[in-house]
């Protein structure tokens, strides 16, 4: 058993998109990205790439690859996913934690969790997802970012 553990964060701005964890959320702000800027996602491929020792997304999918610019970060958890399965792992469980000012994101959890369970042929039961603010402290609390943790336990099969 191995262990991973990763982290995401992206500035928000004004009129640009809002994707966490594979869904779009509605609000005036979104993320600025060479992607979808889905911290979610991202935070949870980093865990797993660290835990099977595959380094980590900027080496796995770089910012400087134009094919990627504008990527569906669903597309990179499918891909970090299949780097994982041909290394010999699968995921024992994850759990993640959103941290975000606005908007609440507690109902669109069960959304987010069907989603990324299905991608890497999870139970949702397997897959935590948890979401946060920081009391309006920093920059998430300012409106000005928003981050994510995940840490992961993966198995040699």
């Amino acid at each position: 058993m191995r262990i991973g553990f990763g982290y995401d964060v992206h500035e928000l701005k004004e009129g640009e998109s809002l994707i966490i964890g594979g869904i779009k959320i509605e609000h005036y702000k979104g993320t600025i990205a060479h992607s979808d800027g889905d911290v979610l996602i991202h935070a949870i491929c980093d865990a797993l790439l660290g835990a099977a020792n595959l380094r980590d997304i900027g080496f796995q999918f770089p910012d400087t690859k134009e094919s990627l610019k504008g990527i569906d970060s669903k597309i990179l958890l499918k891909e970090t996913f299949r780097l994982l399965k041909l290394k010999g792992y699968s995921i024992g469980n994850i759990d993640s934690s959103i941290v975000l000012q606005k908007p609440k994101l507690k109902d669109r959890i069960p959304e987010m969790q069907k989603i990324l369970a299905k991608i890497l042929e999870l139970d949702s039961e397997d897959l935590s997802i948890k979401a946060t603010t920081t009391e309006k402290l920093g920059f998430v609390g300012r409106e000005d970012g928003v981050s994510a943790y995940a840490t992961v336990l993966i198995e040699k099969i």
